[in-house]
């Protein structure tokens, strides 16, 4: 028998075990382009559409129903029969504006299944499935028609992905209005974010679901298979949080609206796509572009003003209180951690760009700058107007000085959740961005979301981010993002949404109990699934004296350099202070390091435990490597088969230092330079809550004569 109908019968076995005595009424089978994966689409005995998905021989999605409740209509759960199915395949290689890659293969098989109940009104809706060497995806289509109004409510989608075992996942609370956590890392059956209650009784957090988390969520199998759902091309349509409805079974939750509404929706209606990404090594994950094949090709025709770049910034310095957002006081305030002197002046902008200029960091971010901050998190609104700057702050002056010594000033607009005011000003604050000739923007939400009731994941919002990524991009400005949505892959459509915070970042080290050493372990396979991240690694001081004594950072001083590769930005901050960085020659790390790319690769990687990441600078041939861990030591290998073949090249290897450790002993580095090629294999030793980080580049002839060659077993 040929191997294909073996295949065949292999996969009308599963669907049988998978649909568990469902009788089914109508079936189609889509399969990736390797053939590894395979999807299975069912109607069930009721007329509920449903599927299945499998791995090889392994079940990853047992049978899953689809839907939605609406609002005065009946639900679109049941009733329907398939009026016709279609399939196409297609395959592309597209040009990445910036990024992780300068190429991507968009290689995919598409099923289409077009529905209609069988009862009057006889209503239509259409599920698109698509299988990807890396996983497979599905969304719905409402289109026009007489039986649905123009504009009408979802109260609920009924998407659901049932697993066949109590896998091991990395996840997250499904706070409506924050990603800022911690990851749990438990059995599926076991997710419970009760402990979190008390972060309710602020303004800007909102559990409403305790057996409930966001995405990407991301497993393992006792058989050894890595799954994460998240979902892709987020537009006017809310976050979707998956809740525990049984021991194995996640369904979707979507964010509401203040008035309880989860979808204001306007036909035809296209819900974002709900991604399954499926690797049989954890590294997978990381290396799929899944998300990104997903989204919409880009539409802005001029590109020019999108500049990957590594920034500094007046920032951490108000973190950890030597100087302050503000320049008058207010109790109540924020901006209120401790430092006395008003950071946003224009002497201390123009030595940050002495500084930058002299070591070749091209962007400098600059908070504080404008009036209002003595408000900012108080129950006080319109105290931004996003123009108006200090009287101890000359903007003009200091773009004018940053344009002069070749640094580019990034702009900043903290909102404080104040949406209704921001939108009032925002064309006029880009206007005057963009006569100034400053091209990035960082925004914040940091706050309570106005209009009240609002949550920063819900439609209204979605609306907003996206309204601002669009108007930034007629005004030829790049958005960086803070406490806003997650990232599903928009920045191939709109590549001035360059990159996002949403998650528990760095700065939490500097005022908080810290991220443990694990946390940005599991961000690189979870978090940064769906896109860049602006976390703000690079901290030398760890101990943060002499401004902190309680708090510090929890990881080497050589996992902070290893950061800037493994969590990727384009816009990668190097955020410590600059008299931190002046005469430590792990700086020259830093400045070598850029932040766009050719290639990425992942070496080694485990799920919450280590990963190692190599990445090609875009045009140039170098590389560097970032190899970071959790709290245990590792020692890894790094093979550098993917440098060119017959070239010798410089690595400069910036590792944990003699009895470096996290807790004990952070701060010691150690520096060396090796011959490396394509043949070489890079030893890789991390100390507890550690780092490598390693740049390679071409051997000069000097290099050929001082230096050893690494070989191929990791002789040196």
């Amino acid at each position: 028998m040929k191997s294909s109908a073996v295949l065949a019968l292999l996969a009308l076995a599963l669907l049988g075990a998978a649909c568990q005595n469902r009788r089914l009424m109508s079936h189609a089978n889509l399969e990736s382009p390797n053939g590894k994966i395979r999807l299975h689409f069912f109607l069930t005995s009721a007329g509920e559409p449903g599927y299945a998905v499998f791995y090889a021989n392994q079940t990853v999605i047992d049978s899953s129903t689809l839907g939605f409740t609406l609002k005065n209509a009946p639900a679109l759960r049941g009733g329907f029969e398939v009026d016709k199915s279609e399939t196409r395949s297609f395959d592309e290689t597209w040009q990445t504006v910036w990024g992780e890659r300068s190429r991507i293969r968009n290689h995919y098989h598409e099923l289409t299944v077009h529905l209609r109940e069988k009862a009057a009104p006889n209503r239509l809706m259409d599920i698109v499935f698509r299988a990807y060497d890396d996983g497979v995806a599905f969304y719905y289509y409402i289109p026009e028609q007489p039986g649905i109004p123009r504009e009408f409510v979802i109260m609920e989608e009924h998407t659901e992905f049932q697993f066949t075992g109590d896998h091991q996942a990395v996840w997250l609370p499904a706070d409506v209005d924050s990603y800022e956590y911690l990851y749990e890392t438990t059995p599926l059956s076991r997710i419970d974010a009760s402990k979190y209650a008390p972060e309710n009784e602020r303004v800007d957090r909102a559990i409403r679901n305790f057996k409930a988390c966001n995405t990407p969520i991301t497993m393992k199998t006792a058989q050894g298979l890595y799954i994460s759902l998240h979902e892709a091309r987020q537009l006017d349509y809310p976050d979707m949080t998956l809740a525990l409805n049984a021991p194995l079974k996640l369904v979707s939750e979507l964010v509401p609206w203040a008035d309880g509404d989860r979808v204001k929706a306007t036909l035809p209606l296209r819900t974002p796509w709900r991604t399954i990404t499926i690797s049989d090594w954890a590294g997978g994950l990381v290396e799929s572009n899944l998300i990104l094949n997903l989204n919409d090709p880009n539409k802005i025709s001029d590109v020019s003003f999108i500049q990957p770049m590594i920034y500094s910034g007046i920032w951490w310095e108000m973190h950890i209180g030597k100087t302050t957002w503000r320049r008058e006081f207010v109790q109540g305030s924020w901006s209120n951690m401790g430092g006395q002197l008003h950071g946003a002046t224009t002497e201390n902008a123009k030595r940050y760009i002495d500084f930058n200029a002299a070591n070749g960091i091209r962007g400098l971010l600059i908070e504080g700058w404008n009036t209002g901050w003595e408000y900012w998190g108080m129950d006080t609104i319109g105290f931004f107007d996003f123009v108006t700057p200090y009287p101890d702050f000359d903007l003009p002056e200091v773009v004018r000085y940053a344009r002069q010594k070749g640094v580019a000033i990034i702009g900043h607009h903290e909102t404080s959740g104040d949406v209704e005011n921001y939108e009032k000003h925002i064309e006029k604050a880009f206007q005057l961005y963009k006569d100034l000739g400053i091209q990035v923007v960082k925004t914040g939400y940091a706050g309570e979301i106005r209009p009240k009731g609002e949550r920063h994941h819900g439609q209204y919002m979605i609306r907003h981010y996206q309204k601002v990524a669009e108007l930034a991009a007629r005004y030829n400005i790049a958005i960086n993002a803070h406490e806003s949505a997650k990232d599903t892959g928009l920045r191939r459509t709109w590549p001035n949404f360059m990159t996002r915070e949403c998650m528990r970042g760095g700065e939490y080290e500097a005022w908080s109990d810290g991220n443990p050493p694990n946390h940005t372990v599991n961000m690189a396979f979870t978090r940064y699934l769906g896109g860049p991240g602006d976390y703000t690694p690079g901290i030398f001081d760890v101990m943060l004296r002499p401004y902190r004594h309680k708090e510090r950072v929890h990881t080497t001083i050589a996992k902070q350099l290893a950061l800037m590769v493994v969590l990727y930005s384009p816009l990668q901050m190097a955020a410590d202070l600059p008299e931190n960085y002046e005469g430590k020659p792990a700086f020259q790390f830093i400045r070598d390091l850029v932040a766009d790319w050719d290639e990425s690769k992942v070496l080694n990687a485990e799920l919450g435990d280590y990963i190692t990441i190599a990445r090609k600078a875009r045009g140039q041939d170098k590389w560097f490597i970032g190899s970071i861990t959790d709290e245990h030591a590792r020692q890894l290998q790094a093979n550098l088969g993917f440098l060119d073949p017959g070239k010798t090249y410089v690595a400069t290897i910036y590792a944990d230092g003699p009895d470096a450790d996290w807790e004990r002993n952070p701060t010691p580095v150690s520096i060396r330079k090796v011959l490396v090629n394509n043949r070489s294999t890079l030893p890789i030793e991390l100390a507890p809550g550690g780092g490598m980080a390693v740049y390679i580049g071409p051997a000069s002839a000097e290099d050929l004569h001082n230096l050893t060659i690494l070989g191929g077993i990791g002789r040196k």
